[in-house]
């Protein structure tokens, strides 16, 4: 079986702890309904290397201009401090492409406001940081869409604050399909609540 790729953008001062419950699941065969079906590979604007916001070198997969949404499962969009300063606008472009073709995106953090900015929105129901944040993104006329919960998936959509990363990769894996629910209920209960009742509810599923 050729495993689906979700895409990983990367890009200068990405937010390390952001994508790092989601990453390392997808990637693990354990406990996925159907192992193997995904692998994730980075992409950036160029293949030079990027450093994240806690001083780490990483090297991109692959050229953003080289992706065609119709090759990916979804694009995975983490905060970094570029966004506040309105960069990555190639990858807020390509989140509305990648929406467009009807393949899920994932933005947390500062990479909402990228979404804003490109009017992603405006007519979605979503989250981020805060609603006051958002309305700093040039044209963003979403407000009345924002939730404050810390993540919202809605129509192929997932957004969540920085504070969210946890219930983020929840509903990445939601919308991947990759668990049984009784098995992404058991994983999220243990990481949650660090209670050792759900790691034998999460062996419970293999029985």
């Amino acid at each position: 079986m050729n495993p689906r790729t979700v895409h990983l953008a990367l890009y200068h001062t990405l937010a390390d702890w952001e994508h790092g419950f989601a990453v390392a699941r997808i990637n693990s065969p354990a406990f996925q309904k159907v192992p193997g079906r995904y692998r994730v590979r980075t992409v950036a604007a160029t293949l030079d290397p990027v450093t994240t916001m806690g001083g780490v070198r990483l090297l991109p997969d692959l050229r953003l201009a080289d992706v065609d949404p119709a090759d990916s499962a979804m694009l995975l969009l983490p905060g970094a401090d570029s966004w506040t300063d309105g960069g990555n606008a190639e990858f807020g472009a390509a989140a509305r492409r990648w929406l467009a073709a009807g393949v899920p995106v994932a933005a947390i953090c500062g990479a909402t406001l990228g979404l804003a900015a490109e009017g992603l929105l405006d007519d979605r129901p979503h989250t981020g940081n805060a609603v006051q944040e958002l309305e700093t993104a040039p044209g963003y006329a979403g407000s009345a869409h924002f939730s404050d919960e810390r993540v919202v998936r809605a129509g192929g959509l997932i957004t969540a604050g920085g504070a969210g990363a946890l219930e983020f990769a929840r509903e990445v894996f939601a919308e991947l399909d990759l668990y049984e629910p009784a098995v992404l209920e058991a994983w999220y209960g243990l990481f949650r609540t660090g209670d050792p009742v759900w790691v034998d509810r999460l062996r419970a599923t293999l029985a």
